[in-house]
């Protein structure tokens, strides 16, 4: 005899969250009323599986850089400083010529700011800026171990200054002042060791 009980289909975060991705590359944001029609689940059931839009979102955001994080990475000619810097000017120029991305950011400014200079986004950026980081200077040892994680940050500060300018000071990017400042913070703290307290 069959089972008569309807089967209940498991949603995922990552399910969602690819759905999402793809609804803010067409829209530059994620509207959840319609996201949940999008991936014929209910309201309550999305929510259920993200807790919230910022959640989403974040992880919607952080999902589409790492690609193109990735894609940048996999595009690098150069090691140590030249490197870190190939790899960010690709980064930026790809994120700036995003439409959805620049919709997003001149639509929702509040949570963009909200989301992409503090909390999970960030410190993904920290961490993923990290490991580049490493692998450029890998052969030549170019930055202490000890001190990769400040020089991360700091780094990601610098980008996130030109990348989100207009929200953080109502100023037009300076990619060439970005540029210079990221490449002094590279090469000012390249093979210095910590000073003793």
């Amino acid at each position: 005899m069959r089972d008569a009980r309807p089967s209940r289909r498991v949603v995922t975060r990552g399910h969602v969250v690819r759905g999402a991705c793809r609804f803010f590359l067409r829209h530059g944001t994620v509207d959840m009323d319609a996201l949940a029609q999008d991936l014929a689940i209910s309201r309550a059931t999305l929510y259920r599986v993200v807790g919230s839009r910022d959640a989403l979102l974040a992880d919607v955001l952080w999902e589409l850089a790492d690609h193109l994080l990735e894609r940048a990475r996999l595009r690098r000619t150069r090691a140590g400083v030249d490197g870190v810097l190939e790899i960010t000017r690709y980064f930026v120029g790809a994120l700036r010529g995003s439409a959805p991305f620049e919709d997003f950011l001149r639509d929702e400014p509040e949570t963009a700011r909200r989301l992409l200079t503090g909390g999970r986004v960030h410190r993904r950026a920290v961490l993923a800026q990290r490991s580049i980081l490493l692998e450029a200077g890998e052969r030549d040892r170019l930055w202490p171990r000890s001190g990769i994680d400040d020089l991360a940050y700091l780094y990601v500060r610098v980008v996130e200054s030109t990348l989100y300018a207009e929200l953080l000071s109502s100023r037009r990017p300076d990619l060439a002042l970005a540029e210079r400042t990221a490449r002094a913070v590279l090469q000012q703290t390249r093979g210095t060791s910590p000073r003793a307290s």
